[in-house]
């Protein structure tokens, strides 16, 4: 068979093809020495163009600010293949030396190779570089590290598969079954690899979104943390008590979360009680000395009052904010409002109350009586009862 004929069936060349295509080639070069020689010299010309648009995406690169989309564009640029470069000039040069149809036809395939492996490889770096902009440069270092290594593999992986799948079509393979085996596969993958994945991508939920980053104090269910780190798989927090708590990344996202840390100010909420026998003129000044006892100590005060009428005291609330809460320390300034509360209650003579319990007897008739004799009362006191 012909290398003609091959090549018009799309059929494998072989080996008597190949030495037709070496003989062919050679009578073309002494037929056409003249338009070789001019196809020879536009197409160098044409990849030093290219070579120095690659320079240009190299330099832009350089220039930009990082993670820019000038500095993404001139990444990609950067990122062009010799073989590509190479290809281009052969493809726009072949016709004008009028080369045999099989050395044309085989320009023309490698020409197509190289272009959809290079359009992977463009994309893959520009879908890179948009992840790598959104998560900017705040993130958790180690992760991101991590997260960005996976994905440029699954990336990778999907976008050169892809460029096979283009190339094995332009071949004239049958890609139907090929194409099919690559999905089940990868639902077969997906579902055995469930969790992993779910983790995985909570990951990098939690890295572009940015709910809470490393060092952050952070409320979720009954657990207050400070995030240590955040890894592919979970998140590892230390609760306020001491405690190591390890989470799943996907397990967490599904909470309600509270980050603390990013507060301009956070609120507390002081509950106090005074025994019943406080005079109402004192009891109204309280919320006054309170004012006064935060305001010293640098806080902000929000409001206090009487709340309820408890089984043994009078119960006031007081509401303050902790400014900065990143420098201020929270459990500190609690209970230095504490104890300054504490001081100026001493200093007017304000009693805290504690659980009491009044007990009364009662005569046959339903008349309080005292529980113990009156003789008994006139030897202690020396008064009477009455």
């Amino acid at each position: 068979m012909s290398a003609k004929k091959a090549a018009a069936l799309d059929l494998p060349i072989t080996p008597v093809s190949l030495t037709e295509l070496w003989n062919t080639t050679l009578a073309w070069f002494s037929l056409h020495a003249v338009q070789i020689m001019i196809a020879v010299g536009a197409g160098v010309l044409i990849y030093l163009l290219l070579a120095a648009f690659r320079e240009f995406g190299k330099r832009l690169t350089r220039k930009s600010e990082f993670l820019s989309f000038g500095a993404l564009l001139g990444r990609a640029i950067s990122k062009t293949t010799h073989f590509f470069m190479v290809m281009v000039s052969a493809r726009l040069v072949a016709g004008y030396a009028n080369p045999p149809e099989l050395v044309l036809k085989t320009v023309q395939f490698l020409f197509t190779v190289a272009a959809v492996f290079q359009g992977a490889i463009w994309a893959r770096e520009i879908i890179i570089g948009f992840i790598e902009r959104r998560t900017g440069e705040d993130a958790d270092n180690d992760t991101l590290a991590n997260a960005m290594g996976i994905i440029r593999i699954l990336v990778t992986v999907a976008l050169f598969a892809i460029a096979t799948v283009v190339v094995l079509d332009n071949l004239g393979v049958n890609v139907s079954g090929l194409v099919a085996g690559l999905g089940i596969g990868g639902i077969a993958i997906g579902l055995a690899a469930q969790g992993i994945f779910s983790d995985l991508f909570a990951a990098l939920s939690i890295i572009f979104d940015k709910p809470f980053r490393r060092g952050e104090i952070i409320t979720y269910d009954t657990t207050t943390a400070r995030v240590e780190k955040i890894g592919l798989k979970s998140t590892r927090l230390r609760a306020i008590s001491g405690e190591k708590k390890v989470i799943s990344n996907a397990n967490l996202l599904q909470k309600e979360i509270t980050s603390l840390q990013t507060l301009a100010r956070r609120r507390v909420k002081f509950a106090l009680g005074v025994i019943y026998q406080t005079p109402q003129e004192t009891a109204e000044a309280i919320p006054a000395m309170l004012r006064e006892v935060v305001e010293a100590q640098g806080m902000m005060f929000i409001q206090a009052g009487l709340v309820a009428f408890g089984a043994s005291s009078l119960d006031f609330e007081m509401d303050f904010d902790v400014p900065d809460p990143d420098k201020n320390d929270f459990f500190m300034t609690r209970h230095k409002v504490g104890l300054a509360v504490l001081k100026r209650f001493n200093e007017e003579g304000i009693e805290f109350a504690y659980p009491t319990q009044m007990s009364f007897t009662a005569a046959p008739d339903g008349r309080a009586v005292m529980p113990y004799p009156e003789r008994g009362l006139k030897a202690q006191t020396g008064k009477s009862a009455e």
